[in-house]
């Protein structure tokens, strides 16, 4: 029987990107906030701990639940559109957002919320009985269970199934290259264009948020899309949205698809309003008008802003309703079937979509 490298329990597993600093205590290196740490304690994103001589992963094969999702939910539209992934996250996370959308997740505690415990061959199975084209890494930043995520897409790739991270892109430079090694496709959620946004809500920085960008696009062969989510009077001035749009085309290109999505009063912004329709049209219109390709709105109902048209001659191509595609007319190669332009991403022949449903599946180790 071919030996597997896969742990066969859940629970701590070793931690791979950690040193000694001279004063004996521990610095994790699996994100720019190099969390130092004396013998017992857990890092900021709570589920890597100092044990002794050695780091842990302590949410290794155990999740907070897994569902089948449309893979325009994660959001990608650029990714085989109409496909079913299979998503799951743990629980913790490396930033603090004060208007985390997931906060029952991302700031609950391992053992308040990781019900569910799963191999990654136990997963990739899965998937592949499901009938997902690929499995995602989502929910809260896979990032901080880098090691479990980088193992699933292991098992996953054995099978044919493909890797997917929904991710902050707050991660150090060395477990950065790993974990794209390991990865097929990304949606990298910028949460702003100011390092003062990012410091005053988030607890982080911009600028290793770029550098993993620039990182997708110059240096593997990732498919990438970005999401920004707008928050009233935060983020979402004219000039900041136009500045975004701008380094995108400058630094990786006007076929990066960007998302716009609206935000609703959550954990510590209950005081905030909801994003304004119009907001996330007037911020598509001016990315667009910055010369980006693909610019969409999410979060609201907007048909206009869920298509996926031609650059050349803006005939729609693929026309969506929330998460459910209403028309396909893409060509299996990828091209428009009017003017015969390439469309970037990843696609192949559309033989039916998954829809909008969301399922519940249960998963043993």
């Amino acid at each position: 029987m071919k030996q597997t490298p896969y742990p066969r329990h859940s629970g701590p597993y070793p931690g791979r990107y950690w040193h000694f600093v001279d004063d004996g205590r521990m610095q994790c290196d699996l994100c720019p906030r190099h969390c130092r740490l004396h013998d017992e304690q857990r890092g900021a994103c709570f589920v890597h701990q100092r044990a002794g001589k050695e780091m842990v992963l302590t949410a290794y094969g155990r999740s907070s639940g897994f569902c089948i999702d449309p893979i325009e939910k994660k959001p990608l539209t650029h990714f085989y559109p109409g496909s079913a992934v299979l998503s799951f996250g743990t629980a913790g996370c490396n930033l603090a957002c004060k208007f985390c959308q997931n906060w029952d997740i991302s700031k609950s505690r391992e053992m308040d919320t990781l019900a569910d415990a799963a191999m990654p061959e136990a997963i990739a199975e899965a998937a592949s009985s499901h009938r997902c084209k690929s499995v995602a890494f989502t929910y809260n930043d896979p990032v901080i269970f880098a090691e479990y995520a980088m193992d699933v897409a292991d098992a996953c790739h054995e099978l044919g199934i493909i890797a997917v991270a929904v991710t902050a892109g707050y991660m150090g430079a060395e477990a950065r290259r790993d974990f794209y090694a390991k990865m097929d496709a990304a949606n990298v959620d910028r949460k702003g264009f100011t390092d003062a946004f990012y410091l005053a809500c988030t607890g982080a920085h911009l600028e290793p948020v770029l550098e993993t960008l620039q990182y997708l696009k110059h240096e593997t062969e990732v498919w990438f899309e970005i999401t920004t989510l707008l928050i009233p009077c935060k983020n979402d001035s004219d000039d900041e949205i136009r500045a975004e749009a701008q380094w995108i085309a400058r630094e990786l290109g006007t076929d990066v698809p960007l998302h716009f999505t609206g935000f609703h009063p959550d954990y510590k912004m209950r005081d905030v309003p909801p994003t304004p329709c119009m907001t996330l049209a007037r911020a598509r219109k001016l990315a667009l008008a910055e010369g980006l390709h693909y610019v969409y709105t999410g979060n609201v109902h907007d048909t206009a802003g869920d298509t996926t048209s031609c650059p050349a001659c803006h005939a729609p191509l693929i026309v969506r309703d929330w998460h459910a595609i209403e028309s396909y007319r893409l060509t299996p190669a990828g091209t428009c079937p009017e003017c015969f332009a390439p469309i970037a991403g990843r696609f192949g022949h559309f033989e039916r979509q998954f829809g909008r449903r969301r399922i519940p599946v249960q998963i043993g180790i």
